[in-house]
């Protein structure tokens, strides 16, 4: 079961990096079929250094270390109590128990 989620995980990686390299290459297959950069066109990942700072985007967003820092603070404000969240795990642990001696019961 380890070694197919593993798998699984690797075949969706390469497929996310295979759509991205192909949005890059339409894109850059349009600039040359147009003849001149359009600014509304822009990549499919892009990553500009100037000095030490280093900025990225994504799709046209703006990725920065300051978004993710106020992204996961926020995320913890949120999340401090969730009681659903807390009944859904005890759940999932539960059924997971449950399935678990069942499979022990049935493979003996």
């Amino acid at each position: 079961m380890k070694m197919f989620m593993f798998k699984s995980f690797c075949l969706a990686a390469l497929l996310l990096i295979a759509v991205l390299t192909g949005m890059q290459l339409a894109n850059n297959g349009i600039q040359k079929m147009k003849g001149y950069d359009d600014p509304n066109l822009e990549t499919a990942v892009s990553i500009h250094e100037k000095d030490h700072n280093v900025r990225a985007s994504f799709l046209g967003n703006d990725i920065s270390s300051h978004d993710i820092e106020a992204k996961k603070k926020r995320l913890e404000e949120i999340s401090a109590f969730n009681l659903f969240s807390s009944m859904g795990r005890k759940m999932s642990e539960g059924i997971s128990g449950a399935s678990e001696k069942l499979i022990d019961l049935i493979a003996d």
